[in-house]
């Protein structure tokens, strides 16, 4: 692998700071739903501490939008940590403030702390400057293990990198060997699943998968951008009208690549962003005035699954639909059972 990790370097005894991806899901009650997220840091954190490392980890968690949330606090993340680690995980009180750096300069050998949300601090999505040194004057090495925000030029993602030697942990070096080989080699049909919200975030993901894949398949928020492109009533999808002609750019160049480009053919709907008990399933092109999509539908379903049982390889990246909500989560999970 091209990308240097903790095993290239020499970590013995050396103060760490650790971007990982603790974005997990939880209920009202903020009990954890799903720690798999925290789990998959742990050969990363594990293997830091076994070289006598001091551990300092950060991650975003929600979307607080710069602004401390209490709702969107890492210390529910703090406790889950130092029950799998079967030590104290101490939780600063703020992200670059005084309470972090007092804890950072006191930290021992062999200890763990957390930073709190970094997206509380404003400038964490800006990359700004200033937060990204704040960042850095608190560590000696930058490790970054969060596989999932590792495209986003934030300060504790890029930003913090520029001011320290960096290098990726051991969850970011298995992500990226599986793609290296699914990409440079793949055995054919190659079917590549891109969900979530923004066609702008995956401009380059798409550009790139149209030159590898045989078939590329679209769904969650990110579908209605296509269809309003396309001429189609969206309701009120979300939708970046920014990128319409993008979206056009984008199918046409499937079709000159002879890739095949699938868009969901139903979709359900609610009369709001959240669940509904008058949600109903509508034909793509029938979306009514006032309603949100929010996930495919059961006739879309079934065409994907039958075309994802031909496949020889599947890269799969982001949600189908609304799936924080039961309601909506029905098409991401039957393509996942599909598959």
């Amino acid at each position: 692998m091209s990308k240097k990790t903790i095993r290239d370097i020499d970590v013995k005894g050396k103060k760490v700071l650790v971007r990982c991806d603790f974005n997990v899901p939880y209920d009202e009650n903020r009990n954890i739903t799903d720690n798999r997220r925290i789990v998959a840091a742990l050969p990363t954190i594990n293997y830091l501490l076994e070289n006598d490392c001091k551990v300092i980890l950060c991650s975003h968690l929600g979307r607080p939008k710069g602004e401390v949330k209490p709702e969107f606090s890492m210390d529910i993340i703090a406790k889950e940590l130092s029950r799998l680690l079967g030590k104290e995980v101490k939780l600063a009180k703020d992200v670059v403030g005084e309470s972090a750096k007092s804890l950072a300069e006191n930290l021992k050998q062999g200890e763990v702390m957390l930073l709190e949300n970094v997206r509380f601090e404003a400038g964490e999505e800006k990359n700004d400057e200033e937060l990204s040194k704040a960042f850095a004057s608190m560590a000696e090495i930058y490790v970054n293990d969060a596989f999932g925000t590792a495209h986003r030029a934030h300060s504790s993602t890029t930003g913090v990198a520029s001011y320290l030697p960096a290098v990726s942990g051991f969850l970011i070096e298995k992500e990226l060997k599986f793609l290296g080989t699914a990409l440079e080699n793949p055995e054919r049909p190659f079917i590549a699943i891109l969900g979530g919200k923004k066609v702008s975030d995956k401009i380059g993901v798409i550009e790139k998968l149209l030159e590898k894949v045989d078939v590329l398949m679209i769904g969650g928020a990110m579908a209605y951008t296509f269809f309003k492109s396309m001429g189609y009533n969206i309701g009120n999808s979300i939708c970046e009208d920014d990128k319409l002609d993008l979206a056009r750019e984008l199918m046409e160049k499937a079709k000159s690549k002879n890739v095949k480009f699938m868009l969901p053919v139903d979709v359900r709907v609610s009369p709001t962003f959240e669940p509904s008990p008058v949600s109903k399933v509508v034909k793509a092109t029938e979306i009514p005035d006032g309603w949100d999509g929010c996930d495919i539908g059961e006739e879309t379903i079934e065409i994907y699954s039958n075309e994802l049982q031909k496949a020889k390889t599947i890269i799969w990246n982001g949600p189908l639909g609304l799936f924080e909500f039961e309601d909506f989560a029905v098409g991401t999970r039957k393509i996942a059972e599909s598959l």
